[in-house]
């Protein structure tokens, strides 16, 4: 039981249907008086909602996935005219990410409100892309300092959009029991992070109005990611990074995707993992939880639905070679990844990979 644990200085304030006055009382609590809002023009309406009682200097709307570098230096520079001093984020992973590349390089602080199951806003990581290339790395200054969640901000997220932002968040789970860093704090904080999305996405499903299984999976959500952001970034997240950036694929959807593949691959090498996994879903096998709860959900299927070329497949697998952990549970070779890959286009069984 030898092993270093840095728990991240964050103030996590779970507020169902009171963000405005959480969200107003944290940015005072920092004392902000010049606030930035970045909010997607799809929740236009919702952050003038939550931010409603915030000194707001600006509001900036353009927000793109996998936060391309171009669209973050302009996010910078008008934080930079403006002069602000603290950020808050209405939105999803997307948005998320564009007020840590603000904060990456003038230090303000943030105060996310999530409206998405992203958990983004409970890690330092922080993502830039560049032409076809994504590149992420750790720097305390883009953790928030506060989120608020609220789960009556989730109720507009389609239920097909909550399932693959909700599976998102478990493959932070699973990543994070095997993954460089990982430790006997984050293994814990995994598994019932697996536990409260496993229950929660399915009311989520048969109960898309009610309040009880959104909230379940944002504190799931939470839990994954800060899990993740201290065991940091295992196959599975290597394997999307370099298909997000490259290929343009939905984040969230390839998340959902590419998991049980991984999962079939790595697991016969991580049996305490894998116990891990299954106990957390109440299965017989890690893959056996996983895939009862996909069908459960009715989760994105395969690579070829979201706009991945077969063809693609093997500058992919180079790519991804040069990022594989060294500590993965189980070698990699090429014709691992080749052969994951062409299941996960396919929508194949994941026990191919076994």
């Amino acid at each position: 039981m030898r092993f270093e644990h840095e728990t991240l200085a964050q103030r996590v304030c779970f507020a169902p249907g009171d963000a405005p006055a959480a969200v107003r009382a944290e940015v005072e609590r920092l004392g902000g008086s010049r606030a930035m809002v970045i909010a997607a023009r799809s929740v236009a309406g919702l952050d003038e909602k939550v931010t409603a009682q915030v000194p707001v200097a600006v509001r900036h709307d353009e927000v793109v996935m996998h936060v391309p570098v171009a669209s973050a230096e302009r996010a910078r520079a008008v934080a930079a005219s403006h002069e602000v001093d603290l950020l808050v984020s209405v939105g999803g992973g997307s948005t998320t990410g564009l007020a840590k590349a603000v904060a990456l390089t003038s230090g303000l602080p943030i105060v996310a409100v999530p409206t998405t199951y992203a958990g983004s806003e409970a890690t330092s990581v922080w993502g830039l892309t560049e032409g076809t290339r994504k590149t992420t790395g750790v720097d305390a200054r883009v953790l928030p300092r506060s989120i608020v969640y609220d789960a009556t901000l989730t109720l507009s997220l389609p239920v097909a959009m909550s399932v693959a932002s909700g599976l998102n968040a478990l493959a932070h789970c699973v990543d994070s029991l095997w993954a460089p860093r990982t430790d006997p704090v984050d293994q814990a904080l995994a598994g019932e992070g697996i536990r409260a999305l496993a229950a929660g996405l399915p009311t989520v499903v048969t109960d898309p109005t009610g309040l009880e299984g959104r909230e379940r999976v944002l504190y799931g959500a939470y839990l994954s990611a800060v899990a993740f952001s201290s065991a940091g970034s295992g196959l599975h997240h290597k394997i999307c990074h370099v298909l997000g950036g490259a290929y343009d694929l939905p984040h969230a959807q390839t998340h959902a995707i590419v998991l049980p593949y991984v999962l079939a691959f790595n697991a016969p090498a991580a049996p305490e993992a894998e116990r891990r996994i299954a106990e957390a879903f109440g299965a017989a096998s890690a893959v056996e939880g996983l895939q009862r709860l996909r069908r459960a959900v009715d989760a994105p299927e395969a690579l070829r639905d979201h706009g991945f070329d077969e063809a693609d497949i093997d500058d992919a697998v180079r790519a991804i070679l040069e990022v594989v952990p060294a500590n993965n549970p189980r070698p990699v070779a090429r014709h691992d990844l080749r052969r994951l890959l062409r299941a996960a286009w396919h929508g194949a069984d994941p026990s191919s990979q076994q």
